[in-house]
């Protein structure tokens, strides 16, 4: 390599080690991408499945729910009138099933991020690995993702939920790790004190406590894979996002505020439902 015309293949690289991964690794990724898609396809099935009045009470309820039976009838009332005018704009089987895939890759990045923001908080070299991966996650264009995505899974859902899996997680492993170090340490050595087991401390003590901090970081979770996923149709994605992308290949404006103003309805509700639980934990009450 000349030094006064440096050229490191990188790409190269990357493109080599994609090859030998599909290669080495094609059991692997058929059965993500069976467990990806089964998931998918039955959740959207249930979202869609009932008739859209059916469903319009189910979320109206869940929100109501979430708030609280006193307050929470104006989350409510929001909710059943966003989703009218969601399926008013005929917008109705995209929004299931950007909601669909959004629930799974949330579930998912949950179930990687909770354990890690735990184990991160209890160990300080983890911690100190985990960080700077986190933070070349975060500092990645979310459509970088996109691109290795589609090459291992072709096209549809499944690369679509990777790379929102993988740009949503950050935030849970993040939120989950700051929560559990700002629980009280007097509160852990009283605990101790009375022969209470590093598990009974965390799921009895530390956890409760911190579910405040944990949900707020499930919010951005939610959040970013809200917005990953309509980035997604792009990777052949249905749903919202799939009718964003044919209304900027179409010129279509009328589509596209239709297909926006789902995305806001959807963020709307998904946010405030995520705040309220978190407003309920053991930390909130302790905090008033």
């Amino acid at each position: 390599m000349n030094p006064l015309n440096p050229r490191i293949p990188l790409g190269e690289w990357a493109d080599d080690f994609i090859t030998w991964f599909q290669s080495a690794f094609s059991w692997l990724l058929d059965f993500v991408s069976l467990v990806l898609q089964g998931m998918y396809t039955g959740l959207f099935a249930v979202l869609s499945g009932p008739l859209f009045i059916v469903m319009l009470f189910v979320f109206a309820a869940l929100a109501w729910l979430a708030v609280g039976v006193r307050r929470g009838w104006k989350l409510a009332l929001f909710t059943f009138i966003g989703f009218y005018i969601i399926r008013a704009l005929d917008q109705w089987d995209n929004a299931m099933s950007t909601l669909a895939l959004v629930l799974v890759a949330v579930v998912i990045a949950l179930v990687i991020a909770l354990p890690l923001g735990v184990w991160a908080a209890k160990s300080r070299a983890v911690s100190r690995i985990v960080r700077p991966i986190l933070d070349f996650m975060q500092s990645m264009p979310a459509l970088a993702y996109l691109v290795p995505a589609i090459v291992i899974f072709s096209v549809g859902q499944v690369p679509g939920a990777i790379a929102t899996i993988i740009f949503a997680l950050p935030p849970g492993v993040r939120f989950t790790e700051l929560a559990i170090r700002q629980v009280d340490g007097e509160v852990v050595e009283a605990a101790q004190a009375f022969g209470a087991s590093p598990s009974h401390i965390l799921f009895r003590v530390q956890l409760p406590l911190a579910l405040q901090t944990i949900m707020a970081g499930i919010n951005q979770v939610i959040m970013l894979a809200l917005s990953m996923v309509v980035l997604a149709g792009m990777a052949g994605a249905e749903g919202l996002g799939g009718a964003v992308i044919e209304s900027i290949g179409s010129l279509d404006v009328g589509l596209g505020i239709e297909a926006g103003l789902a995305v806001v309805i959807l963020a709307i509700f998904l946010d405030r439902v995520t705040a309220a639980l978190g407003s309920k934990g053991p930390g909130a009450r302790a905090g008033r």
